[in-house]
């Protein structure tokens, strides 16, 4: 964390200097904004942090409730959410209160009693180390609690807005502020009176029943499995011996049970088995009672009791596969003839089971995505072209999740006679583990995304997929790091030169240094506003294969060693070697012959793999979708 560089700083610097829009916020919504978003779930409490960060754009988010969430229904944070809170700040704070997934028991029919359970397999959670971020288990409510203070913290100031219910939109002619949205309080003394906001945008974050959605004709594709599950969040005393692990338990007695511990070291979440439902049951399996799920539940895990104590919050759902046609309001056949201005997120565009734990982690990826777009379109950094781009990318992955969660929850019903192997579900579970955890995801080449003719020069960084992080040693204080942690969610893009040569030796580096800082073609001199710090939107940071003692700081080209703030104070922390015991070179496929370029989206996805020496592919690739705003060199 930096600070003081704008002047002694005496406070919490995790709060950021109010600026733009932040100076002056007014309390009451107001009548024109540049995004509204609907909603203050994982996936609008994202895109809204994110937006925070942009000093001059408006941002208003409205939620129908009159408050906070309480309690939230989803709990599983996969490691690779847990990477985009380090970006947010908080990783470190919600590790330590969330209960930690590290090893799956998987519980069978006893083959000599089928009536009983027994333990079968026990798998790590990651044992490939996918990432060096844990799998937790942690309250919604307090993922979203994270947000809005980050969201508080930043230099726009942003609260959300309770107390308003969407009720309809329309598109209108007028150039500045083209969606006229009709609001509704739902509290204090004006409930019941419309108010209307007019958004340059709008993000439907609104739930599985978005009325953003249905306002722009949006449809949900997909079907049911009428298969239906009980949910409980309870506190109880049990003889279960697995109890603070989390299980899925087969019984001989029919039915299966996915066993979620929760933070706090008491509270359990069980999913319970209810059963195939008739496609004429027009809801009736919804009215099944808590005690009812209960009973189940013990039938399921004898000969092991659960005596309920308390119930935190319980439900009952029918499995459902859906996946709207498109995620902003152009209709297929327009695709390419006008850019989007209402956008949908979240549950609003996908809808699955809770049992993959994927709901919050995939919806926060939407919002994350779509945040730092309109953030660079309404600051004036990139063409409104920019926005198509985020309905290309996250439909597919949506329909990824959709078919992945249609297997697990379809083994997840299966009756144990119906494997031929009782492990087949554990099987699985390993087999599959990276895209659960949220690391499959890969975007294919389009404005944002370069082809991956130069991946051989870093193959541990696949073009594409999330930037995997990796220790390094910060020259400058000799502190060990991961690189990777470093990346902050304030929008910028992230440019890591990994050098083929120690700092002052003539090199492909050096060279490459030099036209960064120099050149009128190159990106840093071109996209940065006049007057704004050099990393402003480009930080440019280097990795040197050397030891961090053999790295002459005062060697090291300027372009690494920028100045900024009022008192153009030297950046020191922009210069990283090799970790002597897990060399990033080594372990992330680094070509050390020739070095490379790994450019990172805002949005912490690898969006290029270049030589050193390809200059014009670089500027190339960031004229896509950057707009040129001058022409400085590097101070």
């Amino acid at each position: 964390m930096q600070f003081h560089h704008h002047g002694y700083v005496s406070g919490d610097p995790r709060v950021q200097p109010a600026a733009g829009v932040g100076l002056h916020r007014p309390e009451e919504l107001p009548e024109e904004v540049d995004v509204l978003i609907v909603g203050t779930g994982p996936a609008g409490m994202i895109a809204a942090a994110q937006l925070s960060q942009f000093p001059d754009v408006t941002t208003r988010i409205v939620e129908r409730r009159g408050e906070r969430l309480a309690i939230g229904q989803a709990d599983g944070i996969q490691a690779r959410s847990v990477e985009t809170f380090q970006a947010f700040g908080f990783a470190g704070r919600i590790i330590e209160e969330a209960y930690r997934i590290t090893e799956m028991c998987f519980w069978h029919p006893d083959p000599e009693d089928p009536s009983r359970i027994v333990r079968g397999e026990r798998p790590e959670d990651d044992p490939a180390g996918i990432s060096e971020f844990p799998h937790l288990i942690v309250n919604q409510a307090r993922v979203l609690d994270y947000f809005a203070e980050f969201m508080a913290h930043a230099p726009t100031r942003m609260t959300p807005d309770y107390g308003y219910e969407f009720r309809g939109l329309e598109r209108t002619d007028d150039p500045e502020h083209p969606v006229t949205v009709t609001l509704v309080h739902t509290t204090g003394e004006r409930a019941g009176q419309e108010k209307v906001v007019r958004a340059k945008y709008v993000v439907g974050a609104d739930g599985a029943r978005s009325g953003v959605r249905e306002a722009i004709g949006a449809t949900m594709q997909g079907d049911q499995a009428f298969h239906a599950w009980g949910v409980m969040d309870v506190l109880a005393v049990t003889d279960f011996p697995d109890i603070r692990l989390k299980c899925a338990i087969q019984s001989g007695a029919g039915g299966s049970i996915l066993l979620i511990p929760r933070e706090g070291g008491h509270l359990f979440r069980m999913y319970v088995d209810l059963g195939a439902v008739s496609p004429d049951d027009r809801g009736a399996v919804r009215r099944t009672t808590i005690e009812q799920i209960i009973a189940k539940a013990n039938a399921i895990m004898h000969p092991y009791t659960v005596d309920v104590r308390d119930v935190a919050w319980h439900s009952v759902y029918e499995v459902g596969h859906r996946v709207t046609d498109r995620f902003d309001d152009v209709p297929l056949e327009e695709l390419g003839t006008r850019a989007p201005r209402v956008f949908i997120a979240g549950d609003a565009c996908h809808t699955h089971s809770a049992k993959a734990g994927q709901g919050m982690n995939v919806s926060m990826q939407d919002g994350f995505n779509l945040g730092w777009k309109l953030g660079y379109v309404l600051s004036g950094r990139s063409p409104e072209s920019l926005l198509s781009t985020y309905s290309a990318e996250r439909q597919v992955i949506a329909q990824n999740l959709i078919d992945f969660d249609k297997e697990w929850s379809t083994l997840m019903a299966k009756k144990p006679e119906e494997f031929a192997n009782p492990a087949e579900l554990a099987d699985f579970y390993v087999r599959t583990a990276e895209f659960p955890a949220g690391f499959m995801t890969q975007y294919p080449p389009s404005m944002l995304v370069a082809e991956p003719d130069h991946q051989g020069l870093a193959t541990g960084f696949p073009v594409g997929k999330r930037f995997r992080s990796a220790p390094v040693v910060r020259v400058a204080d000799a502190n060990p790091l991961q690189l990777g942690h470093q990346h902050r969610a304030d929008g910028r893009w992230r440019v890591y030169a990994f050098a083929d040569a120690a700092p002052g030796e003539t090199s492909a580096l050096s060279a490459w240094a030099q036209w960064m800082a120099e050149s009128p073609q190159s990106p840093v001199t071109t996209h940065t506003p006049e007057g704004a710090d050099a990393d402003s939107v480009l930080d440019v940071k280097v990795v040197y294969q050397q030891k961090h003692v053999d790295v002459d700081i005062t060697r090291v080209p300027r372009l690494f060693l920028p100045r900024s703030g009022p008192f153009q104070l030297v950046d020191y922390e922009k210069v990283y070697a090799a970790h002597p015991d897990e060399d990033i070179f080594e372990m992330r496929g680094v070509d050390r012959g020739a070095g490379c370029v790994v450019v990172v989206r805002p949005d912490q996805y690898v969006a290029a793999v270049l030589p050193l020496e390809d200059t014009n592919a670089l500027a190339g690739f960031f004229r896509r979708h950057l707009l040129e705003v001058n022409h400085q060199p590097v101070a």
